[in-house]
């Protein structure tokens, strides 16, 4: 049973937009991965499938106690896969229905006139995901970039120094890597290069993560020793990274809803190296913004929960388009979780970023609430460089950053950035222009070449 229920907690967090499956799969805690992402990736491939089968034999009408994502695995598994060799009381279940499953899957194959299960598949889908390079986030915390970088040298892989432009990450191949163009500590491989059992990673010196993923805790930039939350924390990855900017110096409170995904998060930050940190299993707009705890809180980095939609590396199958009923549930809480953020008192700078591509979620979502806040807060023109810049949905939006696989090789994301006015500033109006570039600060800025640092003392042998 514990199989089939880790693949419906995997298959449930994308539906939240909370990773993709590679990394909610090693993730999960669950001991067989490799066991785990071929359910799941079989179980997503499927999907279409499933959910006629699911709606034609009134499954999940009959079966109401069900969890919709653990009824996928499980007739995943019954009529495709290796026919439910564990499950308990949830197999019982399954094969009850087994006769009504087996007579709708036939009419299936009858009414689109195929013979073979495969057949019933929908045409492969788009290639976006193969054109993702691997990025890697060096953990300052346990290393240093020139020490991972001969590390890989050690094991065959050609370094060719730092990217010119993002063509030449495009154009990366075999086992040849790059530093990244525009942040300092990333290094980008060829696309589906697989690290997840290579001892740097298993020992937390380097953080699997996309680019465009790394760019919220980046740009909030809090100096070390400063107090912040990460929000919508789980799985872990930007709070790492949050840790890592501060030198571990100060204080990260990380709320989340789920008691599992903050195990599975204490347990990674752990393996990172991460000591300056709070973990809550609670709602983040239940928080109190006078609680004494937070009073120093001077930065937020807020994720909240999203469609999804700009997550590539979620196939193989492709995401069915958010309903217009979801797309306004997700974008009154992220409405929600914004204004609420801006409630702190101590903040200074805030980073509001989605994985996704609707401007519903996004552009839409800063406008309101700046209509609400602008008084005290404005859009900062950050990362000038960056290509891809917000829609144009209202005056300043060209502020925000926008990623896509197409235009910045990374999984599509959104991000904000809003500080708090300074005694001097001109008063602002409800929408603000495009405001001043931030003041620069005590480290790399956007695409700077990284300083030289002296060797850690900790060193991952082969």
């Amino acid at each position: 049973m514990a199989l089939y229920s880790a693949a419906a907690a995997v298959l449930q967090e994308l539906e939240r937009g909370h990773g993709g499956v590679k990394s909610l799969v090693y993730n999960s805690g669950f001991p067989h991965v490799r066991q785990l992402y071929a359910l799941v990736s079989e179980t997503l491939r499927y999907s279409p499938v499933l959910e006629k089968l699911l709606a034609g034999a009134a499954l999940l009408q009959a079966e109401k106690k069900l969890p919709p994502q653990l009824a996928k695995v499980l007739v995943y598994d019954l009529l495709f896969g290796k026919g439910l060799k564990c499950g308990g009381r949830w197999k019982a279940l399954a094969r009850r229905h087994r006769a009504r499953l087996q007579a709708e899957l036939a009419r299936l194959k009858v009414q689109h006139r195929v013979s073979r299960n495969e057949e019933l598949l929908a045409p492969a889908a788009s290639p976006a995901a193969s054109q993702v390079p691997r990025y890697v986030r060096v953990n300052s915390l346990k290393t240093c970039v020139d020490d991972v970088v001969d590390f890989f040298k050690r094991q065959g892989y050609s370094y060719l120094g730092k990217a010119a432009s993002v063509e030449e990450l495009s154009a990366l191949s075999g086992k040849k890597f790059l530093l990244d163009l525009h942040l300092p500590e990333l290094l980008v491989f060829p696309p589906q290069t697989d690290f997840h059992d290579n001892v740097l990673y298993t020992s937390g010196h380097i953080i699997l993560q996309d680019k465009a993923s790394c760019l919220p805790a980046f740009l909030l930039r809090p100096a070390p020793g400063s107090h912040v939350i990460d929000a919508c924390a789980a799985p872990g990855n930007k709070t790492s990274h949050l840790a890592a900017i501060l030198q571990n110096k100060g204080q990260i409170f990380a709320f989340d809803v789920d008691t599992k995904r903050l195990a599975t998060m204490n347990t990674m930050l752990m393996r990172a190296g991460v000591t300056a940190f709070q973990l809550a299993q609670q709602d983040f707009l239940t928080v109190d913004p006078t609680d004494p705890k937070y009073r120093k809180v001077t930065h937020i980095l807020l994720d909240p929960s999203c469609s999804g939609s700009g997550m590539v590396t979620r196939l193989p199958q492709e995401e069915a388009a958010p309903s217009a009923e979801r797309l306004r549930a997700l974008a009154g809480f992220q409405r929600k979780a914004l204004s609420h953020a801006l409630s702190f008192p101590a903040l200074q700078r805030l980073v509001y970023s989605t994985c996704s591509l609707h401007q519903e979620e996004n552009e839409a979502v800063v406008e309101a609430v700046l209509r609400d806040h602008g008084s005290a807060f404005r859009l900062v023109n950050t990362f000038p460089s960056w290509p891809c810049r917000g829609l144009a949905a209202f005056p300043g939006a060209e502020s925000c950053l926008r990623a896509s696989p197409t235009a910045t090789l990374t999984q599509g994301f959104f991000v904000a950035v809003l500080e708090r006015h300074r005694d001097g500033d001109a008063a602002p109006s409800s929408v603000p222009a495009a405001a001043e570039n931030p003041q620069p600060v005590d480290r790399a800025e956007p695409g700077a070449a990284p300083k030289k640092r002296k060797r850690k003392k900790q060193k991952v042998k082969e």
